[in-house]
């Protein structure tokens, strides 16, 4: 295991969803001065960060995984608006916003059980769900909500997608995209 590595558990968006998701990022990134953007093949919805993780606790957690959801069908989600994390001045991260739907919680309850039966110790705040889009606001002049609502807020035309599987993925700081696939667990389908 690389010292820069550690893993998370998240839902994946689909090329379509994270092609749009781009598209609406493109657009704020002209008005908006954060350090980073996230690279598009990176968008995900995190259902549990893990952290760093031996590869016998990542192998349980595949194991746990895999059983605990065993049964879970996939369900639509919708991304309907921007908000932020952080100070309101100078938010930290940039992020959008889905749909509330019981499903996705469900399914987040179901992968934190088993991570937490795997020996992990995860972030107990309240789940809320998001796709990160940018970090770390850089402007001199104060950040304002009413750049979301004067840049083409989804709101206006949502990006709907299937989750259908999660992901187990790796960081790789040193890459981009620097999201990596370690093992995918799929959701029934009719």
């Amino acid at each position: 295991m690389e010292k820069n590595e550690h893993y998370f558990l998240a839902v994946r968006l689909s090329k379509e969803s994270k092609k749009l998701l781009h598209e609406k990022a493109e657009q704020l990134k002209s008005e908006l001065k954060f350090a980073r953007w996230v690279h598009p093949e990176d968008y995900h919805l995190t259902l549990a960060f893990l952290g760093n993780a031996s590869e016998s606790q990542l192998n349980k957690t595949k194991e746990l995984v895999q059983k605990y959801i065993d049964g879970s069908s996939a369900f639509s989600l919708t991304i309907q608006h921007f908000g932020t994390f952080g100070r309101k001045d100078s938010p930290r991260i940039l992020w959008a916003g889905v749909n509330k739907e019981e499903r996705l919680h469900q399914l987040r309850n179901l992968v934190f059980t088993a991570c937490e039966k795997a020996g992990f110790h995860l972030d107990t705040r309240p789940f809320s769900p998001h796709i990160t889009l940018a970090r770390k606001w850089t402007d001199s002049s104060s950040f304002s909500l009413s750049f979301l609502s004067i840049n083409n807020s989804v709101e206006e035309k949502p990006i709907t997608f299937e989750a259908e599987e999660v992901v187990l993925y790796r960081t790789r700081l040193e890459k981009t995209p620097k999201y990596e696939a370690v093992a995918t667990f799929p959701l029934l389908t009719e």
